[in-house]
């Protein structure tokens, strides 16, 4: 599975008695309810978090982990944790007028002519659509 958004926290790396280390981020998604997602990384995979930065948008790699507890009075319990092990950054690219990349073969507004309306559409009436 893959959570894709924006780094909003990274939080240092937690090494237990036991020797066991955790790190987390939150990564809050972008679609018409953001949510800030925590994500822990475990042991040699801390050290994946180091080459981001706050405002990096990302594709992270998870699996969804789950256990069961029982607390002292006989109460069970059920715990979920998002684990990741892989982040790739997702290139942004800028919008700038007259980047290729972004305005594709359209012509440019200030080329376009009535003369190619009538082009597209087959016939020699300006006044008609081309569809």
């Amino acid at each position: 599975m893959e959570i894709t958004g924006k780094v909003t926290k990274i939080f240092d790396t937690q090494t237990f008695q036991s020797g066991f280390k955790k790190r987390e981020i939150i990564v809050t998604t972008e679609e018409q309810y953001p949510q800030p997602i925590s994500i822990e990384f475990l042991q040699e995979k801390t050290e994946i978090p180091d080459s981001l930065n706050i405002g990096d948008m990302v594709n992270v790699s998870i699996n969804i982990r789950g256990r069961e507890w029982t607390s002292p009075d006989g109460v069970v319990k059920y715990f979920n944790s998002i684990v990741g092990w892989r982040v790739e950054k997702v290139k942004t690219e800028s919008i700038q007028p007259g980047n290729p990349s972004t305005t594709g073969n359209a012509p440019s507004p200030e080329n376009f002519s009535s003369d190619k309306v009538s082009d597209l559409s087959g016939e020699d009436d300006v006044d008609d659509l081309p569809f």
